[in-house]
């Protein structure tokens, strides 16, 4: 059975009842749709889509934050409606490219290119009857979205936001709300029983490592010279605790700015060497090294100093050259290969940074396993949208076995056919791994395996990821009641009573 609607083509989506009952809800009103990775946020899009073009007057504008993700629901919607005006507009295109593509009915675009060209009057907020904002978990602080939403606050239109999972702390999940004058949340979770039968299983499989005894050395190395940074601290007067997080000192950053200007040095210094530690534990050597070389380009406070005086620093340094020049890395790497080689099928790696994608990409290949690699367009070394989209393509074609990918990749790309999602390294953000994990079990049965370096800050942020995963699923719930308070108390006497 599949959607019938007079600019559907037909036998272009499945008929699923949650997806239609999502797909009304919106309709009525600003509506968030939270819904699992692989589920069909799209597929409920599209259906209010259509409702919108047959019945309203004003186009459609689609939002995704990146050029790949814009370019992967502006061939699903080319596929599937019954209409010719749809366009892909990007920071690609060049301005007078722009001017022309906006005269078209849908508008598939990423976000800065929207605000740019709302602000340079190109296009006008009111041309739109519906905007929907995919992702919507990034409409927080400054990011482009907010400043959209800023600039149709004026205008008579629906919005809608769609998300795999809203975030795991309350503040956040109120700003996304406000922002997008969101008046109700359409939430379907795994457990929800019209969305059962089409979950897949996915199983997590979880391998510790340990570390060779030369990162030993680098790590107790700059776990030294952060102590060093942690006695200055508390002799200014900071009163910090014994769990060196990196949270805490971000925390207290603007404290010191203000009031506790003695304590600056070894603050900033602390917050150097943590990140530098945490990027060690997790990528290796050849990743903790690029880090220092960039790291000592910059001017900040205190850089000087640490590079050329602090005895334990500089010594961490020699040593990851000394392991470097072995071929030593990471234990993961090894274990990486021993797991690619024991399954069957198409495998996605997920690794936080670049330097570390190159690393992985490198070894896999000196292994002769066919890798490609994901990453975004900024920078000299990033991805153009045709090179990221020809990547992909490949990768689902099989001239790769395995795909390594940074944040790009994490978020809504249709990879169907993948069936292993590895994590080299772990995130403490629920919205990251519940995407991360999200890509793996779409049609068929998924697993997901974890990679730990034993006694490191890989196993700190595993757990710290898996508590906000469960705060985030009782968010869509809190946020509910929230609007539902909202609407009792704008209601006046009797109707707020009853």
């Amino acid at each position: 059975m599949h959607i019938e609607h007079k600019l559907i083509k037909k036998s272009a989506i499945e008929y699923r009842e949650y997806q239609v009952n999502l797909a009304k809800q919106a309709m009525s009103e600003n509506c968030l749709i939270v819904l699992p990775t692989g589920l069909g946020k799209t597929a409920v899009a599209l259906q209010v889509i259509a409702e919108f073009l047959s019945k309203r007057k004003g186009g459609v504008l689609f939002l995704a934050p990146t050029r790949v993700l814009a370019h992967q629901h502006y061939e699903f919607l080319k596929n599937s409606l019954l209409i010719e005006d749809i366009a892909l507009i990007t920071g690609e295109d060049l301005i007078n490219k722009r001017k022309t593509l906006w005269i078209n009915s849908v508008i598939c675009a990423t976000p800065e290119i929207v605000k740019n060209d709302l602000d340079r009057q190109l296009v006008s907020p009111k041309q739109f009857s519906l905007i929907i904002f995919d992702e919507a978990h990034r409409t927080i602080g400054y990011y482009a979205y907010a400043g959209i939403a800023e600039r149709f606050q004026n205008s008579d239109l629906r919005i809608i936001g769609m998300t795999a999972t809203l975030p795991s702390e309350k503040e956040k999940a109120s700003e996304i709300i406000r922002i997008l004058k969101i008046a109700s949340i359409a939430q379907r979770t795994e457990e929800s029983s019209d969305v059962k039968p089409y979950i897949q299983q996915t199983d997590t499989e979880w391998i510790t490592v340990e570390l060779p005894s030369e990162l030993k050395q680098i790590q107790f190395c700059i776990k030294t010279a952060i102590e060093s940074r942690y006695d200055e601290l508390r002799r200014t007067g900071l009163s910090l605790s014994n769990s060196r997080s990196l949270s805490e000192l971000l925390r207290v950053r603007e404290f010191v700015l203000r009031q506790n200007r003695k304590a600056a040095k070894p603050l900033f210094t602390a917050i150097r060497l943590i990140h530098a530690l945490n990027i060690l534990e997790s990528h290796g050597v050849t990743t903790f090294l690029r880090f220092c070389d960039r790291t000592r380009q910059k001017k900040g406070i205190g850089i000087k100093d640490l590079f050329e005086n602090d005895p334990n620093f500089v010594k961490a340094i020699k040593l990851a050259k000394d392991a470097q020049a072995k071929g030593i890395e990471h234990s993961k790497i090894i274990k990486l290969k021993e797991v690619l080689q024991r399954i069957s099928g198409k495998a996605l790696v997920f690794t936080s940074y670049r330097d570390s994608v190159d690393v992985i990409h490198q070894k896999l290949t000196e292994m002769g396993i066919p890798a490609g690699f994901l990453i975004g367009k900024a920078g000299e070394t990033g991805l153009k949208q045709k090179k990221q989209i020809e990547t992909l393509q490949k990768f689902r074609d099989g001239v790769y076995k395995v795909l390594i990918a940074t944040r790009v990749g994490e978020e809504g790309l249709d990879i169907s056919e993948v069936n292993h999602v590895i994590f080299f390294d772990n995130v403490p953000s629920s919205i990251r791994y519940v995407q991360r994990k999200g890509r793996t079990g779409r049609k068929d049965y998924g697993k997901l395996i974890v990679l730990i370096a034993k006694d490191t800050v890989d196993e700190t942020y595993y757990w710290i990821g898996k508590r906000k995963v469960t705060a985030a699923k009782n968010m869509g719930e809190k946020m509910s009641k929230m609007l539902e308070q909202q609407e009792m108390d704008s209601k006046p006497g009797l109707d707020a009573f009853l």
